[in-house]
């Protein structure tokens, strides 16, 4: 029942267990996963005897570093354009159910989580986070931007770090992820099992995982946060450029943090970074089914340009890290069309619950 290559579901006990196991792809979601686990959810959350669902990955290097991209970028390529947009569809409409799932929804996050990754797991009401978590929202560096509700939570998250990591797509480790506020709880790796087996006894989720956890270590972050916040939160990207290219060219800790983010910034789509950018700006002024509506406006509108096709082909398909953008300088992209991505009607907007 609702199988697909790449995921698998289980029940222990009082525990509804779904398991990403796509270890060649480091557990990329395809549309069949998704509409899987949406299915899957739907009859769990039915089921009296489920008492909570736990999402885990089979593999110890990855949870899941995000969609298929290689998959809707052929799909744009081959006049696909619509079901590209329906996978899109449903993986938002999946991240929406979430987290407004009506039993305790947990995820094991160790290892690699970007992207799509986030989107089922980011919304769930519990969050626990292994010891060799990497985080990232990377999507500026292959022509997209950080969706499947990225608008929502990384603006929401301390200080201005999500508008850094959402700008930057920067990978940060499992203390920082917990100080930000990605994460609910740190469980080292080694207790899931026993965690695993108290929940299918049908223990209660909430006072389980406070006695599981542990204080995580120092974030590595820590001594730069507030000039993190300093830095981001500049009105436009290109003061936030500005302040990070004069912080370069001081000494120490914050001159060599700064000096990566000015390269990244120059190397990675300037139309992602700005569409970042805007997210951020707009994400506290919407719930998270009007983030994600917003999102569905702008990624349909990308599948019409030219730097996702590129992205996609310069790091996954050729390989060569050489995209050539249009436009190729952060200083060139035009505001009002980015704004036109979001504020543009579309004749079939995803239509969510608010």
């Amino acid at each position: 029942m609702n199988e697909a290559p790449g995921i698998r579901f289980e029940r222990r006990g009082h525990a509804g267990i779904i398991i990403l196991d796509r270890p060649k792809a480091l557990n990329a979601l395809t549309h069949g996963m998704i509409r899987a686990m949406q299915a899957r959810l739907d009859a769990w959350a039915a089921d009296p005897e489920v008492a909570h669902v736990v999402l885990r990955s089979a593999n110890e290097r990855a949870f899941c570093v995000g969609g298929d991209i290689r998959a809707m970028h052929d799909l744009g390529r081959a006049d696909g354009k619509q079901e590209a947009r329906a996978f899109w569809r449903d993986e938002y409409t999946l991240n929406h159910f979430i987290s407004r799932y009506p039993k305790p929804y947990l995820s094991l996050v160790d290892g690699l989580c970007f992207g799509g990754g986030f989107g089922v797991s980011g919304h769930g009401r519990y969050r626990v986070a292994g010891e060799k978590l990497a985080f990232a929202m990377p999507e500026v560096a292959i022509g997209l931007f950080p969706d499947v509700g990225g608008t929502f939570v990384l603006p929401r998250l301390m200080g201005w770090t999500g508008t850094f990591l959402a700008l930057t797509g920067a990978r940060i480790g499992m203390a920082d992820a917990m100080a930000v506020g990605l994460y609910t709880h740190h469980v080292p790796t080694e207790r899931w099992p026993d965690l695993l087996d108290a929940l299918a006894a049908g223990d209660e989720m909430g006072p389980l995982l406070d006695r599981f956890a542990v204080v995580p270590p120092a974030p590595a972050l820590a001594p730069l946060y507030g000039e993190i916040d300093r830095i981001f939160a500049g009105g436009s990207v290109l003061a936030v450029l500005a302040a990070l290219e004069h912080a370069a060219r001081g000494t120490g800790a914050l001159a060599e943090f700064a000096a990566l983010q000015v390269a990244t910034l120059r190397r990675v789509s300037p139309t992602s970074v700005h569409i970042a950018f805007e997210q951020m700006r707009r994400g506290l002024e919407h719930d998270l089914a009007g983030c994600l509506r917003l999102e569905f406006r702008a990624v349909t509108h990308v599948l019409d340009g030219h730097d996702f096709y590129e992205g996609v082909r310069a790091v996954l398909i050729d390989k060569d890290q050489a995209p050539r953008w249009k436009p190729d300088r952060l200083e060139e992209v035009d505001p009002a069309a980015i704004a036109a991505l979001f504020d543009q009607p579309l004749p079939d907007e995803l239509v969510l619950p608010s």
